[in-house]
């Protein structure tokens, strides 16, 4: 059986979502797929600021995870050095992006931890499917300013 979700006027076939999670640094840029329909995700790295590469690999990425070409894709990244161009960059292409602020993260305080980019992606990984899931307050979103705005910044 076949079923369909509308969002903002566009039809979601068979309500298939790829989630994608970004780690940006200088060199390179890590990225973290999940579907929860195929219980299955894919773990990538392109180089930094290559928007082409990164569309490529979300488009693999959807093949590889079983899911239509036309599955809805939602991402975050935490607001940093790259500013905002590339929110605007993946809304453009039809990705729903979500910038978040990173000291709204929660860690725990006491235990030690390890800092890596994996261990970070597979955090925010966790965050954005309880956010997509209905959590709201699991993090905080990062009202994105229009490119006029940040430039005068």
């Amino acid at each position: 059986m076949r079923s369909e979700a509308t969002r903002g006027g566009e039809t979601i076939v068979g309500g298939q979502v790829l989630y994608m999670a970004l780690e940006l640094s200088e060199r390179s840029w890590q990225m973290l797929f999940a579907s929860p329909a195929a219980g299955r995700r894919r773990e990538r790295g392109v180089p930094a600021r290559d928007l082409a590469k990164l569309l490529e690999e979300t488009a693999a990425a959807k093949r590889r995870l079983g899911l239509s070409p036309h599955a809805r894709v939602v991402s975050c990244y935490e607001a940093g050095r790259d500013g905002f161009w590339l929110d605007r960059a993946l809304k453009a292409n039809g990705i729903d992006n979500l910038v978040v602020d990173s000291s709204s993260i929660e860690v725990a305080r006491r235990a030690r931890r390890a800092k890596t980019d994996r261990v970070d992606l597979v955090k925010l990984m966790g965050l954005l499917l309880r956010y997509a899931g209905g959590e709201k307050k699991v993090w905080s979103v990062v009202r994105v300013p229009e490119e006029g705005a940040e430039d005068v910044r």
